[in-house]
């Protein structure tokens, strides 16, 4: 019998690594997950597959905006596409992911929490990014809501500013992402504990 894997370029116990794992378990639990540490590498083992018996789903984050994940999405690609049974996931990254789920502010914030007041900012601008990705509208950095929320704009591609939003959206809360660290409360249901 065939097995399905999960090839990533994140390494184990990174916090996207563990919302893939958790997320599959859920979803898929017979799928094997594996890192293979970073973008390079992954594009590496996919080149040097020679396994046409099993099933590989590849998760590869397509930075548009970042030249070097570019160069090595093209040739992923390429390698993808001699292999019949290799399919790449068409992901921004696992963070944007997060910040495009529509219950996210219902899901992280209570409905009287100070931080909907808070962080007001960074929930608008995480709006108009999703907005503006969701319209094929990739001009993100003219949007004045984003401009606002990280005045660094110009130094940061699409991948940075989804993990800065998130980051700043769930911090202090048992949501928090950050490229270390998955809170628990994408993984457990808050709704069992006691408290």
């Amino acid at each position: 019998m065939s097995k399905i894997f999960l090839w990533i370029e994140d390494r184990k116990g990174k916090a996207s690594y563990t919302f893939w794992e958790n997320f599959m378990k859920q979803l898929c639990p017979e799928m094997i997950i594996e890192s293979k540490n970073n973008n390079s590498e992954l594009v590496k083992a996919v080149r040097e597959l020679h396994d046409a018996e099993n099933k590989y789903i590849i998760v590869f984050d397509n930075s548009f905006d970042n030249l070097q994940v570019v160069m090595e999405q093209k040739r992923l690609k390429r390698y993808v596409n001699e292999r019949n049974n290799v399919f790449l996931l068409d992901i921004i990254c696992f963070e944007y992911i997060l910040l495009e789920f529509n219950g996210l502010i219902d899901w992280i914030y209570a409905p009287k929490d100070e931080f909907l007041k808070k962080r007001r900012g960074a929930i608008e601008a995480r709006n108009k990014l999703v907005e503006a990705v969701q319209n094929d509208n990739f001009h993100y950095k003219e949007i004045q809501k984003v401009k606002e929320y990280d005045s660094c704009i110009e130094e940061h591609n699409i991948e940075q500013l989804a993990a800065k939003l998130l980051f700043d959206l769930t911090r202090n809360t048992g949501f928090e992402v950050s490229k270390g660290k998955l809170g628990e409360c994408w993984m457990k249901s808050c709704c069992e504990w006691e408290e």
